[in-house]
């Protein structure tokens, strides 16, 4: 099964982005891993047209055979030991692709929504843009470890 990141934008605070890479260096341990950034919606009038261009944008850069998870603050709240237990079941279903979406900062639009397959919350608590990368990568990485049988994680 292979992995892919989509989010709009680059993540430009430098820590951050080491992390980032760490992580997908580690996920390709067991996976092989892939990063979209599209581009975002630079001198759109407001935050409605911004949630459609980058929706719109989103969804253009995942294939129609992946299984979309869109990553919402409505979503499905999972412990990372679920979270792994939901990427062994895709991997036993055969899903090729694994299409992880952090959708706009003003929100994803009805369309995105309806793309996605899934819908999982990485918190309660509101988090940067760059910061929600870093936890993603994080805690597929601690997937693949609990799956794998690593001390990694220590539950």
């Amino acid at each position: 099964m292979r992995v892919h990141l989509v989010w709009p934008g680059k993540t430009r605070e430098r820590h951050c982005a080491a992390l980032i890479v760490d992580y997908l260096d580690r996920i390709q341990h067991f996976a092989q891993v892939e990063v979209t950034e599209v581009r975002e919606a630079k001198g759109a009038r407001n935050d409605e047209q911004i949630r459609r261009i980058e929706s719109e944008r989103l969804i253009e850069a995942v294939s129609r055979d992946d299984y979309v998870v869109l990553l919402d603050e409505r979503g499905k709240k999972l412990s990372s030991i679920e979270f792994s237990r939901f990427i062994a079941a895709k991997q036993q279903a055969a899903v090729k692709r694994l299409a992880f979406i952090i959708g706009p900062s003003t929100g994803a639009s009805e369309e995105l929504k309806q793309a996605a397959r899934s819908m999982i919350s990485l918190s309660s608590m509101t988090l940067t843009h760059e910061l929600a990368r870093v936890v993603l990568a994080e805690q597929i990485y601690r997937a693949f470890t609990l799956l794998a049988g690593s001390p990694y994680h220590k539950a």
